[in-house]
Protein backbone atom coordinates (compact mmCIF):
# COMPACT_ATOMS: atom_id res chain seq x y z
CA UNK A 1 0.00 0.00 0.00
CA UNK A 2 3.11 2.37 1.05
CA UNK A 3 4.50 1.95 -2.69
CA UNK A 4 0.68 2.58 -4.24
CA UNK A 5 1.17 5.56 -2.38
CA UNK A 6 4.36 6.87 -3.73
CA UNK A 7 3.52 5.78 -7.16
CA UNK A 8 0.35 8.23 -6.97
CA UNK A 9 2.32 11.22 -5.16
CA UNK A 10 5.18 11.14 -7.71
CA UNK A 11 2.55 11.26 -10.50
CA UNK A 12 0.84 14.03 -9.09
CA UNK A 13 4.29 15.64 -8.66
CA UNK A 14 5.10 15.63 -12.29
CA UNK A 15 1.39 16.34 -13.37
CA UNK A 16 2.07 19.89 -11.85
CA UNK A 17 5.09 20.66 -12.63
CA UNK A 18 3.59 20.17 -16.48
CA UNK A 19 0.75 22.08 -15.76
CA UNK A 20 3.25 24.79 -14.36
CA UNK A 21 5.71 24.83 -17.31
CA UNK A 22 2.00 25.22 -19.62
CA UNK A 23 1.85 28.45 -17.90
CA UNK A 24 4.78 29.70 -17.89
CA UNK A 25 4.61 28.93 -22.04
CA UNK A 26 1.10 30.63 -21.92
CA UNK A 27 2.75 33.86 -20.26
CA UNK A 28 6.05 33.67 -22.25
CA UNK A 29 3.74 33.50 -25.17
CA UNK A 30 1.60 36.23 -24.46
CA UNK A 31 4.76 38.58 -23.46
CA UNK A 32 5.81 38.05 -27.32
CA UNK A 33 3.06 38.90 -29.07
CA UNK A 34 2.40 42.06 -26.92
CA UNK A 35 5.84 43.10 -28.32
CA UNK A 36 5.19 41.75 -32.00
CA UNK A 37 3.50 44.21 -34.23
CA UNK A 38 0.81 43.61 -36.51
CA UNK A 39 1.75 43.81 -39.98
CA UNK A 40 -2.20 44.33 -41.05
CA UNK A 41 -3.40 46.54 -38.02
CA UNK A 42 -1.70 50.02 -37.35
CA UNK A 43 -0.52 50.46 -34.31
CA UNK A 44 -1.66 47.59 -32.94
CA UNK A 45 0.35 44.37 -31.24
CA UNK A 46 -0.39 40.82 -32.67
CA UNK A 47 -1.94 40.34 -28.79
CA UNK A 48 -4.26 42.96 -29.43
CA UNK A 49 -5.53 41.92 -33.41
CA UNK A 50 -7.64 39.30 -34.11
CA UNK A 51 -6.20 39.69 -38.13
CA UNK A 52 -5.37 36.30 -39.98
CA UNK A 53 -1.58 37.86 -39.82
CA UNK A 54 -1.97 38.25 -36.21
CA UNK A 55 -3.61 34.36 -35.84
CA UNK A 56 -0.85 32.68 -37.96
CA UNK A 57 1.75 34.94 -35.72
CA UNK A 58 -0.05 33.85 -32.00
CA UNK A 59 0.54 30.17 -33.94
CA UNK A 60 4.04 30.34 -35.09
CA UNK A 61 4.56 31.91 -31.68
CA UNK A 62 3.27 28.94 -29.75
CA UNK A 63 5.13 26.49 -31.75
CA UNK A 64 8.17 27.33 -31.43
CA UNK A 65 7.65 27.97 -27.79
CA UNK A 66 6.58 23.62 -27.98
CA UNK A 67 9.37 23.29 -29.93
CA UNK A 68 11.56 24.71 -26.98
CA UNK A 69 12.50 27.88 -28.38
CA UNK A 70 13.87 30.56 -26.14
CA UNK A 71 12.51 33.99 -26.64
CA UNK A 72 15.58 35.58 -28.04
CA UNK A 73 15.46 32.80 -30.59
CA UNK A 74 11.72 33.41 -31.65
CA UNK A 75 12.40 37.35 -31.93
CA UNK A 76 15.63 36.70 -33.94
CA UNK A 77 13.40 34.37 -36.24
CA UNK A 78 10.72 36.99 -36.48
CA UNK A 79 13.10 39.54 -37.08
CA UNK A 80 14.95 37.08 -39.49
CA UNK A 81 11.50 36.78 -41.54
CA UNK A 82 9.98 40.51 -41.20
CA UNK A 83 12.83 42.89 -40.37
CA UNK A 84 13.73 44.77 -37.69
CA UNK A 85 10.57 46.71 -37.88
CA UNK A 86 8.57 43.83 -36.36
CA UNK A 87 9.00 44.44 -32.89
CA UNK A 88 7.74 47.66 -30.59
CA UNK A 89 11.73 46.84 -28.85
CA UNK A 90 14.06 48.07 -32.03
CA UNK A 91 17.97 47.15 -30.63
CA UNK A 92 20.52 49.60 -30.88
CA UNK A 93 22.59 49.66 -33.83
CA UNK A 94 23.96 51.84 -36.78
CA UNK A 95 20.32 51.10 -38.70
CA UNK A 96 18.73 52.62 -35.35
CA UNK A 97 20.20 54.60 -33.57
CA UNK A 98 18.51 58.22 -34.96
CA UNK A 99 15.29 56.32 -33.29
CA UNK A 100 17.35 56.15 -30.07
CA UNK A 101 19.30 59.89 -30.05
CA UNK A 102 16.82 61.81 -31.42
CA UNK A 103 14.12 61.68 -28.51
CA UNK A 104 17.45 62.95 -26.63
CA UNK A 105 18.10 65.90 -28.73
CA UNK A 106 14.74 67.03 -28.95
CA UNK A 107 14.77 67.14 -25.36
CA UNK A 108 18.08 68.76 -24.90
CA UNK A 109 16.92 71.48 -27.41
CA UNK A 110 13.78 72.32 -26.14
CA UNK A 111 15.44 72.79 -22.37
CA UNK A 112 18.15 74.99 -23.61
CA UNK A 113 14.82 77.09 -25.87
CA UNK A 114 13.19 77.31 -22.58
CA UNK A 115 16.24 78.24 -20.37
CA UNK A 116 16.77 80.94 -22.62
CA UNK A 117 13.30 82.12 -22.95
CA UNK A 118 13.57 82.04 -18.42
CA UNK A 119 17.43 83.98 -18.36
CA UNK A 120 15.77 86.25 -21.25
CA UNK A 121 12.98 87.40 -19.52
CA UNK A 122 14.64 88.12 -16.14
Amino acid sequence: MKIFKFFIIIILIFNFSNLNSQETDIELSTKISKNIRCLVCQGQSIYDSNSDFANSMKMVIDKKLKEGSTENEIYQYLKNQYGQWITYDPEFNKKTYILWILPLLIFLTGGLIILRKIIVIK
